[in-house]
């Protein structure tokens, strides 16, 4: 999808979302009306044809350009407002879970400061680092004791961002125009996005053009992720390769027939199954894993980013989780026109990233 813009406000107080993934850009703009998120605008512009390749093919360029590619999309989606909230790929980022022993809450950032240094292989002074502690399951006070949080020590999940990755995106934020008031990894957009609060423990499965990730929630929280090296990318190049026709027939040839094309398609089904079942099996590896840790099940799987979108994608899913499985409804968070429910529900999965950046800019401004 090379950019699909839509505009259906015109004054408003209005926050603004960005999303710049690998392959494309996302915005999405909503204003608050009574007492309801309102969506104002939204855009998609890709990436490659910045580069010089294909539409869907992840590219890497230099800040300024995607910060051109930025400014372009948000001219085409008419946006209004230049303030915004941004999130950051989860690959320019290391998240990990540590626990520290009990200690003042006024000592906590500097005992984590030292734990972290174990798992972050740059000093210190070269990353920012930000950190959640996580709630125990049974935190209160029996028999007038103390907490059994603070006598067991605290789980905690650190996140650390390299400041010249974020110097980098600060560029990018220039070049397109608008103003950060905040960044954050795409999880979190993503949990904010597609999962209720309080909701039971999910796998959330973003499949991009690089990489396909994998969250997994548990009452809001994260609990586990994991990086697989393979994404929508892989399949058209795979495609084109067996197939020997060029890179755009193939990516074309995957979005028009997907695991729907018959038994006319016998070798595109086949091409195509053999990659997912790849990703499948190392997401089935992840949430076997959790269960076992933790005892514990995974009761759903909620499938995010542009790759899910491929026909015939839920059905293999589905075969291959013990588990609920269903699409991301970021748009059913806000309110939309009625008449284009369908595009939506359709474009959810796409845009899950930048809605929830959306999401939290608004909680700012209320």
């Amino acid at each position: 999808m090379a950019g699909i813009f839509a505009s259906f406000f015109k004054k408003s107080t209005s926050v603004l979302g960005v999303d710049i993934g690998s392959s494309s850009i996302k915005v999405v703009q909503i204003k608050k009306r009574r007492g309801k998120a309102v969506l104002e605008t939204y855009g998609e512009l890709a990436l490659g044809p910045y580069g010089g390749v294909e539409v869907g093919r992840a590219v890497s360029l230099p800040p300024e350009k995607v910060g051109e590619a930025l400014k372009d999309l948000l001219r085409e989606a008419k946006t209004t407002t230049t303030t915004c909230g941004a999130a950051l790929p989860l690959s320019s980022s290391l998240i990990t879970f540590i626990s520290v022993p009990p200690v003042p809450d006024k000592q906590l950032a500097d005992v984590i400061a030292l734990e972290a240094r174990k798992y972050i292989p740059v000093p210190l002074s070269e990353v920012f680092l930000d950190f959640s502690v996580i709630p125990k399951e049974e935190s209160y006070v029996e028999d007038g004791q103390a907490p059994k949080d603070e006598k067991l020590g605290r789980d905690v999940l650190v996140v650390a961002i390299h400041n010249e990755y974020l110097n980098q995106f600060q560029t990018i934020m220039n070049g397109g125009g608008v103003q950060p008031t905040f960044y954050e990894i795409e999880i979190f957009s993503s949990i904010r996005a597609v999962l209720d609060q309080g909701a039971a423990t999910a796998m959330i499965i973003d499949m991009g053009a690089r990489s396909t990730k994998l969250y997994i929630v548990e009452r809001g929280i994260l609990r586990a992720s994991h990086i697989i090296n393979k994404g929508s990318q892989d399949i058209t190049l795979a495609l084109s390769k067996a197939l020997s026709i060029s890179v755009a027939e193939a990516e074309s040839l995957k979005r028009s027939k997907g695991l729907k094309g018959g038994p006319e398609y016998k070798e595109l089904t086949e091409i195509i199954t053999v990659n997912l079942d790849y990703i499948f099996y190392e997401a089935n590896a992840t949430l076997i894993n959790y269960q076992k840790k933790y005892q514990k099940n995974v009761s759903k799987v909620v499938l995010t980013g542009g790759g899910v979108l491929l026909k015939g994608f839920t059905d293999l899913a589905k075969i291959s989780f013990q588990a609920d499985v269903k699409y991301a409804d970021p748009f059913g968070k806000l309110e939309t026109p009625a008449f284009l429910a369908q595009e939506f529900a359709t474009a959810g999965p796409e845009f899950a990233v930048a809605i929830g950046a959306v999401l939290r800019r608004l909680s700012e401004v209320e």
